[in-house]
């Protein structure tokens, strides 16, 4: 017998979006396309945002999520892939996965870079087998739409996350986290 219920209704579509996202295919041109979309997405960055290059510069490395999509009614989810830079060169590859919980109702797609200003900052990501967004990451925001804002006690962060390029609308009130985890595309 099959009870049906809106928390199961929920997480089935919460999973399967999930899934969905989470598909590469085998001999896919995963790191290629990955690959141009971290490009496209810094040369956005540093046009819209020209104080982001002054980061980009003194930063030890940088993970960049061309894409984030996120989800939720009152459970959300969101998920994107990017690689990580140090210097010219991708070093490898990360998936972010974020999950939350609350009163919470759309959807939304950004942009995101963290910045690991130190190499001690750098080093810890990259020996993590999953790193999780904490308490140290000292978030930049846009106070105009023209204008980043990176204050100097902001560029003395270990990690400065920059998102932009939002787009969709979510509103609520939620608990969420976020995880990097490395990949092979």
């Amino acid at each position: 017998m099959s009870s049906f219920s809106r928390r199961n209704f929920a997480f089935g579509i919460f999973a399967s979006t999930a899934l969905a996202a989470c598909s590469n295919g085998i001999g896919g041109s995963g790191a290629e396309v990955i690959d141009a979309r971290v490009e496209s997405t810094l040369n956005f960055m540093y046009e819209t945002y020209p104080g982001t290059r002054d980061l980009a510069n003194r930063a030890a490395g940088m993970l960049v999520m061309p894409l984030i999509t996120e989800a939720g009614l009152g459970l959300g989810g969101g998920f994107g892939r990017g690689a990580l830079k140090v210097g010219p060169s991708t070093v490898d590859y990360y998936s972010a996965t974020s999950g939350s919980a609350g009163l919470q109702i759309g959807a939304q797609q950004f942009s995101s870079v963290l910045f690991f200003m130190t190499q001690d900052a750098l080093l810890e990501f990259r020996q993590s087998p999953g790193w999780a967004a904490g308490a140290d990451v000292e978030y930049a925001v846009s106070d105009q739409g023209d204008g980043l804002r990176a204050e100097t006690t902001t560029s003395l962060s270990p990690v400065i996350a920059v998102n932009f390029a939002q787009t969709g609308l979510r509103l609520g009130a939620t608990l969420e986290g976020i995880k990097y985890t490395r990949i092979i595309p």
